[in-house]
């Protein structure tokens, strides 16, 4: 029988507040045993060191992001991964690219951080990465918390199929200016305590 590919995290160590409550769901989703390794990291070239280094010989079915973010980009601090880590030359961009080539067929890429996905500029995220990473790409379009709404997931070659307004409090899906938080009445909602992507996402 196949051995079953890594599910991996990596999240904001440094983020205030919050990097001590990473670290500690990082340690119950491991006993839990819904991850196989997690590191925090202060930086996106630290986590994708780990990233790619991590138990090489294994093929990798998930990795989870745990950090900040706003529209199309997540955060380690104010080092931002956007659309542009993409573009031909971007010191990031290649060894994004190399942790892709680690992932199962229907490998996932999951932001769980406030909005990524969320207005314009997360859903050309969504599609940029799915299409030339190779994977499946979920993400939020609300602040999230405890709870976590707006989940959505985008498979290479499909297009966003949610509202670029979803989540939006104030502006316009091309200029969003706030976010609404996340509730059990948002849609699409799941909490922290959820360790594996719903079926229906």
């Amino acid at each position: 029988m196949p051995e079953q590919g890594l599910r991996l995290l990596v999240y904001d160590r440094d983020a205030r507040g919050l990097g001590w409550a990473w670290a500690a769901g990082a340690r119950w989703y491991r006993a839990r045993g819904w991850l196989d390794r997690a590191r925090g990291a202060a930086s996106w070239g630290e986590a994708l060191e780990f990233l790619e280094t991590v138990l090489p010989a294994r093929r990798v079915e998930e990795i989870q992001f745990w950090g900040h973010g706003k529209w199309g980009d997540a955060r380690f601090g104010a080092e931002r991964l956007e659309r542009a880590w993409l573009e031909r030359g971007h010191p990031h961009g290649d060894r994004l690219r190399r942790v892709a080539r680690r992932f199962d067929r229907g490998g996932l890429l999951w932001f769980r951080s406030c909005e990524t996905l969320g207005a314009r500029a997360g859903r050309e995220l969504a599609r940029a990465l799915s299409s030339e990473l190779g994977c499946r790409v979920a993400g939020h379009t609300y602040v999230i918390g405890l709870l976590q709404s707006g989940l959505h997931a985008l498979s290479p070659g499909a297009e966003p199929d949610w509202d670029e307004r979803e989540g939006i409090l104030e502006g316009t899906p091309e200029r969003p200016l706030r976010a609404l938080r996340s509730s059990a009445n948002a849609p699409r909602t799941i909490t922290c305590f959820d360790g594996r992507l719903p079926d229906w996402a």
